[in-house]
């Protein structure tokens, strides 16, 4: 035990650099926020299948990291810059995204993560489907993917916070 509590102290902590961000054309299109370096994040999930909650995780798990970019996942709409919504929203969640939506101060920015946030995905047509995040608030960033990468999750945070 106390070899390795040695050996810790002596190497130290290491962490990789972060990436170059690729100029790509499905870079987040929305202006970085007011301030720049750290967003506060609601994540709501109107209805998805939690494929794309699975990779929230994973962005913001020690191999990804998205903290270290300046991007915070926080329990409250009052305390969000950006609100993250997963999957098609549902007859019985486009009220409370909405109240969530007002809730948020302004500035705001709104991410439609995954293919079901975009354009219904799979669950097109269904009966207990409202529709888009689009048809219910303004979305500034959508993200592709069913489920999209952490990779993606990532680039389109770091879009956002300009890091």
């Amino acid at each position: 035990m106390l070899r390795l509590l040695r050996t810790m102290l002596r190497v130290g902590r290491i962490a990789l650099p972060a990436p170059v961000a690729p100029p790509s054309p499905e870079a987040p299109t929305a202006e970085p926020l007011p301030w720049s370096g750290s967003i506060q994040i609601r994540h709501v999930d109107a209805g998805s299948c939690n494929g794309c909650e699975v990779e929230i995780a994973a962005a913001f798990g020690p191999v990804y990291d998205a903290e270290r970019y300046g991007a915070r996942l926080v329990p409250s709409p009052r305390h969000a810059d950006v609100l993250l919504v997963t999957g098609p929203v549902t007859r019985n969640m486009a009220d409370p995204l909405r109240i969530t939506y007002e809730a948020t101060p302004a500035p705001k920015r709104v991410i439609a993560l995954g293919d079901c946030a975009r354009n219904c995905g799979v669950f097109a047509g269904a009966y207990g489907v409202e529709g888009p995040v689009s048809d219910i608030i303004p979305v500034d960033v959508e993200v592709r993917g069913c489920p999209p990468s952490p990779e993606d999750i990532v680039a389109a945070l770091r879009g956002l916070t300009g890091r």
